[in-house]
């Protein structure tokens, strides 16, 4: 019988036979792990080798992913997964590194900020030290430099630059010619993130010009304004990347917007869910509905722009999740009935079945989910 089949597939067809798995080459992990935990199979793992402090709430994690990992492009996340009181906690995060630094020394950087209340940057904050290891998943994600090289103006907020760094730092290593702009909101000098990072990549990369603006040192609140776009030479030839807050990417939108920046011009990455962005066809109508928990058994009404993870959770559920904000993918599931709103593109969904991210769809109107 196995002289028949490929050997790939006999090794897995023997691995059912006498161990029950489906992956037998990870039925020595529980060994491999106490020997050296980079070596286990069922998922790929990488070890801390330090940990920068870079603000009062954000550490920089150098990490070394096990050999198996297939690498990255600039301005891509990953899944990172700890056990969290025996729980196994997933989580999304941008790559702050380059990568030429996963090339070249087989290392990346994770760059974290600890949120009020936020169960995995909290622990990784507290427990998280050099030697111990989690698990990495694949990097994926669009928003990504542009090809040919073009002008490009960077908007950041906070703990937004964590992408634009990786973006930096490539372009600076592949000497990317084209103009490039960083405006930077931070809320004081003092929360700069990557602060040394930033001023060695304006001294030596000349087709940077960085702008850092501190928006709580004064009396009135500073924000991006009209003319800070004003000021940004070629605005208009420009591919524009935002990553930071809500407020300041619907402000950016909105200017960028005014000062005639095309949609297909503007790439953004979000540490928060934006604000539905609705078409002129939806934007007067009323949105919510009636959902049915189809597997569950359980109906719940909203009103308003709350998504159906939201309405899921407050109906006592517990979906399968990760980063919130429509980037991860882990809370897909089957809509069988109804139509949803895709909170990031505005668009409405077909009445039928299809798969559907539940932390950026809102429901319009009645909407069955196999949940």
């Amino acid at each position: 019988m196995l002289a028949r089949i490929p050997q790939t597939r006999a090794l897995h067809w023997l691995g059912r036979q006498l161990f029950n798995r489906n992956d037998p080459a990870a039925f020595f992990d529980p060994l491999l792990e106490t020997l050296n935990p980079m070596l286990v199979q069922g998922q790929t793992l990488a070890r801390v080798e330090q940990v920068i402090q870079e603000t009062s709430d954000t550490r920089t994690f150098t990490l070394k992913p096990a050999a198996r990992w297939a690498g990255f492009q600039a301005g891509q996340h990953v899944n990172i997964c700890v056990e969290i009181d025996g729980v196994q906690r997933t989580r999304t995060f941008s790559l702050s590194s380059s990568p030429e630094l996963w090339a070249k020394q087989g290392l990346v950087t994770l760059t974290i900020k600890r949120l009020p209340g936020g169960l995995v940057t909290n622990w990784l904050h507290d427990n998280l030290s050099e030697g111990q290891v989690l698990g990495l998943g694949e990097a994926f994600g669009d928003f990504l430099l542009p090809e040919p090289p073009q002008p490009v103006l960077f908007i950041a907020g906070g703990s937004g630059i964590t992408p634009v760094l990786s973006h930096l730092e490539t372009m600076a290593a592949q000497d990317f010619r084209a103009p490039v702009t960083l405006l930077y909101f931070v809320r004081t000098q003092q929360d700069i993130i990557a602060a040394e990072r930033l001023h060695a990549l304006e001294r030596r990369y000349s087709a940077l010009t960085l702008r850092i603006i501190a928006t709580d040192e004064s009396d009135k609140p500073r924000y991006l304004k009209s003319q800070d776009l004003s000021t940004v030479p070629g605005l208009k030839a420009r591919q524009v990347y935002l990553c930071g807050p809500k407020g300041l990417m619907d402000l950016a939108n909105k200017q960028l917007h005014e000062h005639g920046i095309r949609k297909k011009d503007i790439h953004s990455t979000f540490f928060s869910t934006a604000a539905p962005a609705l078409n002129a066809d939806l934007a007067n109508q009323v949105l919510g509905g009636k959902v049915q928990f189809g597997k569950s058994n359980l109906e719940a009404s909203s009103e308003g722009d709350a998504s159906l993870l939201e309405i899921a959770e407050a109906s006592g559920l517990s979906p399968r999740h990760g980063c919130r904000m429509g980037i991860c993918h882990q809370c897909s599931c089957r809509k069988t009935s109804g139509t949803v709103i895709n909170r990031l593109t505005g668009k409405a969904s077909g009445p039928g079945e299809e798969s559907v991210q539940l932390c950026i769809s809102i429901p319009h109107g009645p909407v069955t989910i196999e949940i």
